[in-house]
C-alpha cells in the first residue's frame, strides 16, 4: 500500500461539468420563483375571492333592509306620482331623498361589489399564468 495518498490521484483529469449545466441551474431557479409567486398570486384570488362572495350577499342584505327602513321609496314614489308638488317643493324633496339614504349600506355594498369586479377582472387578466400553474401542479 503507498503511504503517499497526494500523489495517487495526481494523473487523473478533473471532472468537466456537461455543458449547458448552469443554464440549467439558473432555468431551475427561475421556474422555483415563478412557481412560488403564481402559488401566492392563486392564494390570493382564492381568499379574495371567498371574502368578496361571503361578503357581497351580506352587503347587498344590509343595503335592502337599509332601504326599506328608511323610508326613502314613500318620498321618490310621492316625487313620481305628484310631479306637480314635486317641481314646486323640489328642494325639500332632494334634501329629504338625501337625508334619508341609506349611506352605510350603499358604501358597503359598493365596496364589495367592487372588490368582486376588480378580483374577476384580475383573475381573469392572469388566467393564463394561473391555469398554468394548476396544470403543471396536477400534471
Amino acid at each position: 500500500m503507498r503511504k503517499d495518498y497526494e500523489k495517487l490521484f495526481t494523473h487523473l483529469e478533473p471532472v468537466e461539468p456537461p455543458a449547458g449545466l448552469f443554464d440549467r441551474i439558473i432555468l431551475a431557479i427561475k421556474r422555483e420563483q415563478e412557481l412560488r409567486k403564481t402559488k401566492r398570486l392563486l392564494f390570493g384570488f382564492s381568499l379574495l375571492l371567498i371574502v368578496s362572495s361571503i361578503a357581497t350577499p351580506l352587503s347587498w342584505t344590509l343595503l335592502v333592509n337599509q332601504i326599506g327602513d328608511s323610508g326613502i321609496s314613500y318620498f321618490i314614489s310621492t316625487a313620481l306620482s305628484d310631479f306637480g308638488t314635486f317641481i314646486v317643493l323640489w328642494k325639500d324633496f332632494s334634501l329629504v331623498i338625501l337625508e334619508s339614504l341609506p349611506i352605510t349600506g350603499m358604501i358597503a355594498f359598493a365596496i364589495c361589489l367592487g372588490m368582486s369586479i376588480f378580483t374577476l377582472r384580475l383573475f381573469l387578466y392572469r388566467k393564463k399564468l394561473l391555469l398554468g400553474y394548476l396544470m403543471q401542479s396536477f400534471a
